[in-house]
């Protein structure tokens, strides 16, 4: 990768928000093995939880926004872990959770907003194996989680 991902970042009009400190009885990320693995993070958009649930309140184009939100903040918190995201040698694999009503099955379409983030900021590096899995409720009244696993180079 010839231009550093905070370039890659400024050349896709994006910008990182604070690494959001964790809800409960669990650490942002955890480094083993070579591998970031980064908690579930939520959607926070202009600084609200993006709430509701796919197939009721929440169109599919929304959806897929705040996947792209939980997305920005994975590469928050992996970025105030590792001290830059040039260290990232591969997305390895996302978790997507959306929560969604009973005949809603387009969890993979939603999903699509945080992979096509890691494809657009990482290139081929950013393609990765992905859970799209649809469930009732999340924490907060979150329309969508997203965890990650990352490949790591050594500091």
């Amino acid at each position: 990768m010839t231009a550093s991902i905070d370039s890659r970042l400024a050349e896709l009009g994006l910008t990182l928000p604070q690494a959001a400190a964790p809800v409960a009885a669990y650490v942002p990320t955890v480094l083993a093995g070579g591998l970031l693995h980064v908690s579930g993070q939520l959607p926070f958009v202009d600084g609200q939880l993006v709430t509701g649930r796919l197939g009721e309140s929440v169109s599919l184009e929304e959806g897929q926004a705040a996947a792209r939100a939980c997305g920005l903040m994975l590469l928050a918190q992996a970025k105030a872990a590792l001290g830059s995201l040039d260290r990232i040698e591969r997305v390895v694999k996302l978790g997507a959770f959306i929560s969604s009503t009973a005949d809603f099955t387009d969890q993979p379409k939603v999903a699509n907003g945080a992979s096509e983030l890691m494809q657009a900021v990482f290139g081929e590096a950013g393609l990765h194996a992905r859970s799209a899995v649809g469930v009732p409720v999340l924490p907060l009244g979150a329309a969508v989680e997203v965890d990650a696993i990352f490949a790591v180079r050594a500091a």
